[in-house]
């Protein structure tokens, strides 16, 4: 059974793209979010307005994963016209590329390190720290944890984190953060202005927080899940963060097109070159990446992935805050 660098090695292959598939991909998942919300404001019946307007939060994602394949210079690279329309797309989406590349190639280099994984993630503290952290310091913890904050993923995760704090961390370096803050709530105010309550909620509203929302659980999910593992810095390694502590997230095939088989996630983080396109076939023709750590949509899952927030060093597993309360 191969492992590590061997197993890295046997990803290689795939690691590179069908460049005119990745343009099917971009300009028909474009042609469907225009035309979903196109449809939130012109389809006759409201329940029919409603259903466009869930379907272009679903496009969202998708989208959003085709942009993170290209800021991972996986897709589409060399292209002005590429550039251009991600650019724009990551203002849309409230993730400008400067924080956005920034903050997830940190995560990637550094995914499951106990003392820097909090950067372009969601902070994990162990027992000990816990422990020691004042009434505030515990309460702001858990409340970036929470499952309504991740819920909230449009607020919290990208208007406020993507887009706010980056531009006063550095309004040098992210002043499209600033463009992004200002484009969205500009076109807010004119939807609601101009076309009423209704269009701004479909249009608008529902979409950006289904989108949010999903994208903000995938992400907490997939590094935050019954058996993950994380390592003190001096003994992290790239390929063991990679399997031990991303997970694969089971899902139909419907939902793993319109997560852009994100699910695949630890593959994803063994080599961020393989297109979202070929990660499927990545798995079924390298058995030892079959055999990775599973979560999934159930209710049961997203329980357990939520309850999960402090690391037991001792037990080297996530505990819930009974558990730690406990002493177990």
């Amino acid at each position: 059974m191969r492992e590590g660098k061997d197993l890295i090695l046997a990803t290689k292959p795939f690691a590179s793209e069908v460049r005119s598939s990745s343009w099917f991909h971009l300009w028909t998942t474009l042609a469907l979010l225009a035309g979903a919300l196109t449809g939130t404001l012109l389809l006759p019946f409201f329940v029919l307005r409603l259903a466009a307007s869930i379907l272009a939060g679903l496009l969202i994602v998708r989208m959003f994963v085709i942009y993170h394949d290209h800021q991972h210079h996986t897709i589409l690279q060399h292209s002005a016209l590429a550039n251009a329309i991600m650019t724009v797309f990551g203002l849309y989406i409230l993730a400008p590329a400067s924080i956005w590349k920034r903050s997830h190639d940190y995560h990637h280099k550094n995914n499951s390190k106990l003392f820097s994984a909090s950067i372009g993630s969601y902070p994990i503290a162990t027992r000990h720290k816990f422990e020691q952290m004042t009434p505030g310091e515990r309460r702001a913890y858990l409340f970036t944890r929470h499952p309504l904050t991740i819920l909230s993923g449009y607020l919290s995760m990208f208007l406020v984190g993507m887009c706010v704090q980056s531009f006063l961390s550095s309004p040098r370096k992210h002043m499209d953060s600033l463009l992004a803050i200002v484009l969205h709530l500009g076109g807010t105010v004119a939807v609601f202005y101009f076309l009423g309550w209704e269009a701004w909620l479909l249009f608008i509203f529902l979409p950006f927080s289904l989108a949010c929302g999903m994208g903000a659980y995938l992400f907490y999910a997939q590094h935050n899940f019954p058996g993950v593992t994380f390592r003190e810095n001096e003994d992290w390694c790239y390929h063991d963060a990679a399997l031990l502590s991303s997970s694969y997230m089971v899902m139909s095939p419907l939902m793993n097109w319109f997560t852009g088989n994100i699910g695949y996630h630890h593959i994803h983080h063994l080599n961020a070159k393989i297109p979202f396109y070929r990660l499927p076939e990545v798995m079924a023709k390298i058995p030892e990446l079959q055999r990775a750590k599973t979560t999934s949509w159930r209710l049961k899952d997203v329980i357990a992935c939520c309850r999960l927030k402090i690391w037991d060093s001792a037990q080297q597993r996530m505990v819930t805050l009974r558990e730690a309360a406990s002493g177990r």
